[in-house]
Formats: structure tokens, C-alpha cells, sequence
């Protein structure tokens, strides 16, 4: 059994707080593309967690997580992670983490670069995370890349270094006049940190096939969301690698395998973080409301989330791209107390309105067109069931159901483990 957890639309809409749920019921967690430039929130007894590169079942003991080949890890970030979820009790072993040997070491000069470019940029810059994934990702496509797998082999992965050093100061040094990096600092860096990590390199491949092969259930993880994927996003303003279910068992290493699930995840109302163009963006007092309420500030970045209402444009767009089966509709919650409740049906663009997502600059002269719906009162993040929700919340969600042609088969009304409804 193959099950993808993917995002809707431009990422943080809670699929760490769902994979951390549903997880009781598989025995392995994949993570299949990314770096640190994404976090998943879960809260669960032992507290609250912020998950950038380990995948989300390490918070259940009994699951075996997989960090693919279709990752960027940075190493030093890692094992800060690793540590800080020890502190707090959780359990982690080369037999509950296994990391890809073909993933690739997020360097520091990636990150520097990544820091050097956007500031060139200024006010044209895309909204990067700073934490090196374009450079990285452009590293490995140019295959120049180190991988976790060289770690294992560090008289020839320094050989290695040594030129992509060269190659690499001819742009930090030369192009950005920034002080040029040393093969020694790089060559103490990896050892530092990729020694702590060595136990837990494999070929996940096979790990994962055997495991299949033995009735294992495995669930893929992805990070952000659908319009932030490297093709079908709101490019440029996209992550640096895809997003897309279909690519899930390719960047988890079981490439031959064929994906029996989608579980899309989408809130209740929209958010997008970083740059790029968001339709239904709320500003001033009822943007921060709404912010506020929902706690909307980036689990990586600390930075605020720009909000919204619900744009059933993008998302039926992100259901489609994913190959959704079916919908994880989550804070429903933070809209208790909203009336009316807005919803976009629609863009309208010069003369025409467009119910389909556009391509291109386009999308920046969108304006959106609303229905409202009726709100609710009172709080909702007890209710387990459908009959315990007002009226209003349940027509809510058949709109949204209908408005996205996907089922919607959890909702979740609070962010503790416990605090959803299965439908």
C-alpha cells in the first residue's frame, strides 16, 4: 500500500499535522524531495514540534522514516534536529531513520550563494528561504553535486571537492566579489557533521522494496504544495523541486512503483508564504486578524503568512495536478466567528472570468470573484463528528467539497492530534 500526503496549494496547509495522524496506521514514512526550506508542525503528548528535514512519522514509535533520493539535506541542520527531538524524549536509531545514499549534502557555499543572489536581487528577488535549495538543487542537475553516500568514501569525495571548490569560487569570488571558500573549512565541515550521520545512510531502494514486498505500508511526504512545484507552480516563485505526487516513489527510490492513494491537504481558507502572486490576499487589520487567529507565520522562516479567503480557483488546480483522491480540509476552526465567509469562484481578468488557473504573468492582473456563504458562532474544536457542527460549518465544507470536485474525507477543527472528523 502506497499513500502521498501532497499540499494543495502553496504549501502550509498542516500535511505534517495529517501525516502525524494517519501515520498510526503505516509502517513507513518516506519523505521524497526538499531540504530545510519547508516545516511541518506537529503537536501531539510530548509537545510541539517543528519538523524541517526529518519526515513526520518520527513521532510515532513505531515507524520507520525514509529520507529519499529526491532530498537535499543539509547535515549540520540535521543532526541540530536530530538533537533537539532527543531532548524531548523522541527516539531516533539507524533502525527508525533511514537516509537515502543517493540524496544530496546541502553544502554551506549553497547556501551562501543562495543568500549572495537574492540580495543582489533586491526588491526583484523570489522570496527565497535563504537555505541554499536553488543552488543546490542547480548543483545536482549539473552534477556537481556530493551525495550522503560519499560520506562513506571521503579520500575520493575530497578529490571531488577540490575542483567543485575551483569551480565554485570562480562565481562567490569572482561574480559576487564575496570572500572566496576554503577546501579545508568544507572538508572539516562534512566530517564534523556527516560522521554523526553515516549510521543511518542505506540504499533506500531496497529497503523500501523489501519492505513492500513483505505487506509493509508505506506513505510518502511531501513539502509544500502544488503551486510551489518546480513545473506547475507559480513560477519562478516556486521551490527548486517537485512537489507532485506522481514523482513521490521516483525521489522516495522505488521509482517502479505506481502510487495507490493522494490524500490532498488544503485549508479552510488560504495562505501562501514567500513571493509570487496570491489572488484573494487580504491586507491590513483583517489580513492580521485572520493571521493572528490562525497562528499563520512560517514554520522554517518565522516570517508572516500573506492570508485569504478560500480560492477554489487554485485549488481545484492543486487537486488536479496531484491526482487527489481525496481532501484534507484543515483549521476549519479559525473561521468560527467570520460571517459571511468569502469564497473565490472565479478570476476575472481584463473583460473575461476564468474559472481555471492562467499561466504566466497574467495571473497578476487576476482580480477575484466572491461568494460569500454563511458563517458560524462558537467554538468548534471539540466537535467529532459532522452532527456536532453548526449548520453552517458542514454547508461550508459540501460547498468546498463541490467547488474543488474532491471528497473531502477529514476535517480537522484544532491542531492537537486528536481534534478532527472523519467523514
Amino acid at each position: 500500500m502506497l499513500t502521498a500526503i501532497v499540499g494543495i496549494n502553496w504549501g502550509d496547509e498542516g500535511k505534517g499535522r495529517m501525516v502525524d495522524l494517519l501515520s498510526s496506521d503505516y509502517d513507513i514514512v518516506a519523505r521524497y524531495q526538499g531540504g530545510n526550506n519547508a516545516g511541518h508542525t506537529v503537536i501531539n503528548h510530548l509537545g510541539k514540534f517543528v519538523l524541517n528535514l526529518l519526515p513526520s512519522g518520527i513521532l510515532r514509535e513505531n515507524v520507520v522514516n525514509v529520507m529519499g533520493c529526491g532530498m537535499v539535506i543539509d547535515i549540520e541542520h540535521l543532526c541540530g534536529e536530530i538533537a533537539r527531538l532527543r531532548e524531548k524524549g523522541v527516539k531516533i536509531s539507524p533502525e527508525n531513520l533511514k537516509i537515502s545514499d543517493r540524496a544530496v549534502i546541502c553544502m554551506p557555499y549553497h547556501v551562501m550563494q543562495d543568500c549572495l543572489e537574492e540580495d543582489r536581487l533586491g526588491d526583484a528577488k523570489y522570496g527565497s528561504t535563504r537555505r541554499g535549495i536553488g543552488p543546490v538543487y542547480g548543483d545536482k542537475y549539473l552534477k556537481k553535486a556530493i551525495r550522503m553516500g560519499d560520506l562513506l568514501y571521503p579520500e575520493t569525495t575530497k578529490k571531488r571537492l577540490e575542483g567543485i571548490v575551483e569551480w565554485k569560487n570562480l562565481t562567490i569570488e569572482g561574480s559576487y566579489g564575496a570572500e572566496k571558500i576554503k577546501l579545508n573549512d568544507i572538508t572539516a565541515w562534512l566530517n564534523k557533521f556527516g560522521g554523526e550521520l553515516k549510521d543511518y545512510i542505506c540504499d533506500t531502494g531496497v529497503f523500501l522494496e523489501n519492505a513492500l514486498k513483505n505487506g509493509k505500508k508505506v506513505m510518502f511526504e511531501a513539502q509544500l504544495g502544488a503551486l510551489r512545484d518546480i513545473d506547475y507552480g507559480i513560477y519562478p516563485y516556486t521551490s527548486s523541486s517537485s512537489v507532485i505526487a506522481a514523482y513521490a516513489p521516483i525521489g522516495a527510490g522505488i521509482a517502479g512503483r505506481k502510487i495507490d492513494e493522494t490524500i490532498g491537504i488544503m485549508k479552510a481558507y488560504s495562505t501562501c508564504v514567500g513571493e509570487g502572486p496570491f489572488v484573494t490576499e487580504l491586507f491590513g487589520d483583517e489580513a492580521e486578524e485572520l493571521r493572528r487567529a490562525g497562528g499563520e507565520y512560517g514554520a522554517a522562516t518565522g516570517r508572516p503568512r500573506r492570508v485569504g479567503p478560500f480560492d477554489a480557483v487554485a485549488s481545484r488546480y492543486g487537486v488536479r495536478v496531484q491526482g487527489a483522491d481525496s481532501i484534507a480540509l484543515t483549521k476549519l476552526d479559525i473561521l468560527s466567528g467570520i460571517n459571511p465567509i468569502k469564497v473565490c469562484t472565479g478570476y476575472k481578468i481584463g473583460d473575461t472570468v476564468t474559472e481555471n488557473f492562467p499561466f504566466g504573468d497574467i495571473i497578476n492582473e487576476a482580480e477575484p470573484v466572491y461568494e460569500e456563504l454563511p458563517g458560524w458562532q462558537g467554538d468548534i474544536s471539540g466537535c467529532r463528528s459532522l452532527d456536532e457542527l453548526p449548520k453552517e460549518a458542514v454547508d461550508y465544507i459540501k460547498y468546498i467539497e463541490k467547488a474543488v470536485d474532491c471528497k473531502i474525507s477529514y476535517v480537522s477543527v484544532g491542531p492537537d492530534r486528536e481534534q478532527y472528523i472523519k467523514l
